[in-house]
């Protein structure tokens, strides 16, 4: 994997999470156990922290950074899709973010909650408890999020990068 020191910052990757190969994990980045992260991904804590919880998925070419006044915090148990764009902002528990989506700063993203593929949640943007967010800038419909699937995909990138760990292999 490719995990890289900046000065004294210096990724912490729990031995039982999953970073692929060609994703870049630089700085002041902490991945907690059964987490993932796909190819292509970049998480840069180069300036902030970024935190990313137990069991969640960060996918393929999704950009994470953050800023020295606030770090991007992604929680247990979410799945942030492919192609993603998170800066300065708080991802909660189980939550989603859908692929080719943005979350910038001081955005909160509650748990349970979902943005939908493509939407942006601007800066200071709440996404609340159970909602969907879609659309540019993202529009909340209340009680739109479907939690038994975002507890069905935590699952399945759980058991998927189990099965990376074990059986990937270079050609």
């Amino acid at each position: 994997m490719a995990l890289y020191a900046l000065g004294d910052r210096v990724p912490t990757v729990h031995p039982e999470a999953f970073v692929h190969p060609d994703a870049v994990v630089i700085g002041d980045v902490r991945v907690g156990a059964q987490a993932s992260i796909w190819p292509g991904a970049v998480l840069r804590g180069d300036y902030g922290t970024i935190l990313v919880g137990e069991r969640t998925s960060i996918q393929d070419g999704t950009v994470v950074h953050a800023v020295a006044e606030f770090p991007t915090v992604v929680g247990a148990d979410c799945v942030i899709g492919h192609i993603v764009h998170l800066e300065g902002c708080v991802i909660h528990d189980g939550a989603l973010v859908g692929s080719g989506s943005v979350v910038l700063h001081h955005a909160h993203v509650h748990s349970g909650a979902t943005v939908a593929a493509g939407a942006v949640v601007r800066n200071r943007g709440v996404v609340p408890p159970g909602a969907l967010a879609v659309g540019v800038p993202a529009v909340i419909k209340e009680g739109g999020s479907d939690q038994a699937a975002i507890a069905e995909a935590v699952a399945l990138y759980v058991a998927n990068a189990r099965r990376y760990r074990s059986e990937l292999r270079l050609l």
